[in-house]
């Protein structure tokens, strides 16, 4: 699966952990992989997760990571951002500390290039399944510090219409850190002041923002009507089949379009995990959530609490409700997450590339996933 196009008359050739070459061509090899008529495609790239596997990042711990990117790489993904809710400061330090030793480790997992910060600059009323405990205006000693001690941050989600937001993201933008606009309540009006101070990106569209509103008498847009009518913004989806239903896909892929929308999963330590009790965020100081319906829901039923999603559910749930082109489905969880994140050295199968592969079926059921040029799962 090529950018744009399916091809099976090629071969893919793989050394020193990239793409070698892409030809029809035969040329020498040390070991062959036949794909037996499956697709080969660019690994998934997964930019907003908080674990899967019965591990949550916030652990703390090198095992959370890797358990989850090993869980993760089982179902195609190469590529993770690991993601960390809304908590304590010792529990950010220990989630970065966990994260540096995990990489020292991680043979059998999707790659992890750096952290995704979820909160806790979020207005109250939108945060979701956000502990309020924690949830809090933006505070530069506090930020300033995180960003001075911390090397491995690359997105940060938080609501731009809370005040000392717009310098917040200034300030992400100054050290290259991707701004999202995430668990907001702003109108519209302030969206355009958000993306002017350097916000670019929507943390899961429909989740816990705003949209069309009355006032008095008056209707006023929100998150959504800006994230559509403004070309600046990309969006992440959670294509779960739960968090959005089949009509709301329908739309974000039509009038949002691929080159605009990632696949993420926003999974919990649930993914993986049968139905039943769980916890959201760390294990030590985290929400009992109950895991049902093929989604993490709140103990009392009223938000949903991250979704137990893998990225090959992602790809199907596209093609199957959404009806988008395989190569679209593909390209949303692939090249249009690496584009958003800068991540510039994978995304597509191009030669010069990484060497993320996965192999999947017409039921974007996995039997291989390549992650730098290595086998880390085969069926």
């Amino acid at each position: 699966i090529l950018a744009g196009d399916i091809r099976k008359d090629l071969i893919l050739y793989l050394e020193d952990g990239k793409i070698a070459a892409i030809t029809p061509h035969d040329m020498p090899a040390d070991e062959v992989i036949d794909a037996h008529g499956a697709y080969v495609s660019p690994g998934f790239i997964d930019i907003h997760s908080h674990g899967g596997g019965d591990a949550d990042f916030m652990d703390g711990t090198s095992e959370a990571f890797l358990t989850a990117a090993e869980m993760h790489a089982r179902h195609g993904t190469t590529t993770i951002i690991p993601t960390a809710t809304s908590g304590t400061a010792d529990e950010m330090a220990g989630m970065e500390t966990a994260y540096e030793e995990a990489q020292l480790h991680n043979l059998r997992g999707a790659d992890m290039p750096g952290l995704h910060l979820e909160g806790p600059y979020f207005a109250m009323s939108q945060r979701g399944a956000q502990d309020p405990r924690y949830v809090r205006n933006p505070d530069p000693a506090e930020y300033g510090e995180i960003l001075k001690n911390t090397r491995h941050i690359l997105r940060w989600s938080s609501a731009p219409e809370l005040e000392g937001a717009l310098d917040f993201a200034r300030a992400l933008q100054k050290r290259g850190i991707l701004a999202a606009i995430g668990h907001s309540d702003a109108d519209y009006d302030q969206v355009v002041k958000a993306v002017e101070a350097g916000y670019s990106h929507v943390t899961h569209l429909y989740s816990c923002m705003s949209t069309v509103h009355r006032k008095n008498a008056y209707r006023y847009a929100g998150i959504v009507e800006a994230a559509y009518l403004m070309d600046e913004l990309t969006v992440e989806v959670i294509a779960d089949g739960v968090h959005l239903p089949a009509a709301l896909l329908q739309f974000v892929y039509r009038f949002k379009g691929p080159d605009k929308v990632a696949l993420v999963t926003d999974s919990m330590r649930g993914a993986g995990m049968p139905d039943g009790l769980s916890i959201l965020g760390s294990r030590k100081t985290g929400q009992q959530v109950l895991l049902e319906d093929g989604v993490a829901k709140l103990m009392d039923r009223s938000a949903f609490a991250g979704s137990v999603a893998t990225t090959d559910r992602l790809v199907r749930n596209m093609v199957r409700l959404a009806h988008a082109s395989l190569i679209d489905a593909i390209k949303m969880a692939t090249q249009t997450p690496a584009k958003i994140m800068k991540l510039n050295d994978r995304g597509t199968l191009r030669e010069g590339l990484r060497a993320d592969i996965v192999i999947f079926d017409e039921d974007i059921s996995v039997s291989r996933t390549i992650v730098n040029g290595r086998t880390v799962y085969k069926k």
